[in-house]
């Protein structure tokens, strides 16, 4: 009530004063103060409609004003706005923005891309109305409608991080069906005699409510060989959250834990960052649970990301840390990447296997991966990765993993 009132105050003293006191930019500039410095949309209002009645052909103003009943929820006011500088033809792609942003917050997705093709017309190179497009058509679930509008984007600017990150975001989405087969080298200097061997196959099948992929692996370590089946799924939330879920089972318990499990919320969050928290959880002779957590920024071409594993015990706390930066040459599968940390992923069925004595010594890793993509829809991978190891107390290895992928979409 207060607001209100001060509002109306505000408006009793300008009006039929500012208009002769000041210019329209200098009441644009007023107006735009109260609305971003003050929020208080209804001075704003009456501010931006003074210096109409000034300059009643100043499209900025305008666009602005219909913006301002946006914000303040009045739909049919800003509606009209629009509608009118629709009339004298206005091809601003401010004004495209604003209007199709009207109707896609009022969810009519179909007005909000009618405006928005027409937008493109006359500014075919305009990033944030192709970002738009992307965005209703995700929110329509219209996945491969929204990749589109990305691609043609990142045509415009391949450093666009937001369109980096959705790009990604989407690949899961788009592809409904793939297959994949993987290898992993694993080679001890000291640790071991003998190499370890692991080979991977899965399925992975894309719904609307998220990503379900069937893994099974095969391993041959301590001159013995094991098996193991795991069941992933990544539902969505919404557009800003989704899940990790994971479970795991095998019958050769010391190639492979006995069970495993895990779970995430992952989050999409502004300025083209991403954050995640979860929990994995191992089973071999006894129980081991990890937290994990892990924070990503899009810059340009590139992506970071510095994750934790912590597990507490009795006696102590374990910690291990990766940081890994990745740069994307072309699409969301084609990249390069780097990464070192310290400690071990309980996620990586290639490294040492994660138990009571080895698992909390001092690890020390640096590694590189490139990922490209063939036609779109093959993909292939190659990785190495060298671990300086503390397998026994003040007892140091190498170790040297190399790895080598290849999934088919379809």
């Amino acid at each position: 009530m207060r607001k209100i009132l001060l509002s109306f105050i505000f408006i009793l003293l300008y009006t039929g004063i500012s208009a002769q006191q000041f210019s329209s930019d200098e009441l644009f500039a007023r107006a735009r103060n109260e609305a971003f410095e003050k929020k208080n949309y209804p001075a704003a209002v009456e501010l931006a409609k003074q210096a109409l009645n000034q300059s009643p052909d100043y499209t900025d103003i305008s666009i602005f004003l219909g913006r301002l009943y946006t914000w303040d929820k009045n739909v049919a006011a800003a509606r009209e706005v629009f509608q009118g500088l629709e009339q004298k033809e206005v091809r601003d792609e401010d004004f495209y923005l604003a209007y199709a942003s009207l109707e896609y917050w009022n969810d009519d997705y179909a007005k909000a891309l009618e405006i928005l093709e027409k937008g493109l017309q006359y500014n075919a190179k305009s990033e944030a109305l192709w970002m738009l497009k992307a965005k209703i058509h995700n929110s329509a679930d219209e996945y491969e409608a929204s990749q589109g509008a990305i691609n043609q984007l990142l045509e415009l600017n391949a450093e666009n991080a937001e369109a980096r990150a959705m790009l990604v975001q989407l690949q899961s989405l788009t592809a409904k069906n793939s297959v994949g087969i993987s290898y992993g080298f694993t080679h001890f200097d000291t640790q071991f005699d003998q190499d370890w061997h692991t080979a991977g196959v899965s399925y992975k099948r894309a719904t609307k409510l998220g990503s379900v992929i069937l893994k099974g692996n095969y391993a041959y370590k301590f001159g013995e060989s094991g098996t193991q089946v795991e069941l992933e799924a990544y539902p969505r939330i919404s557009p800003t959250f989704y899940l990790y879920l994971g479970a795991g089972f095998s019958g050769d318990v010391g190639i492979f834990p006995k069970y495993r499990t895990g779970a995430s919320l992952n989050a999409n969050l502004p300025k083209s960052f991403e954050a995640e928290i979860g929990y994995r959880q191992l089973y071999f002779s006894e129980n081991i649970l990890l937290y994990t957590a892990a924070i990503g920024k899009y810059y340009k071409n590139w992506w970071f990301n510095l994750r934790t594993y912590i597990t507490p015990d009795s006696s102590n706390i374990s910690h291990s840390y990766t940081a890994t930066a990745r740069y994307y040459t072309k699409g969301a599968q084609d990249y390069f990447s780097v990464q070192a940390g310290t400690g071990i992923s309980p996620d990586d069925n290639r490294n040492n296997l994660l138990n009571d004595d080895t698992y909390k010594l001092k690890t020390f890793k640096l590694g590189a991966d490139y990922n490209f993509s063939v036609k779109k829809t093959n993909l292939f991978s190659v990785g190495a990765t060298w671990f300086n190891q503390e397998y026994r107390p003040e007892t140091r290895g190498n170790q040297l993993d190399v790895s080598l992928g290849y999934t088919k979409l379809f």
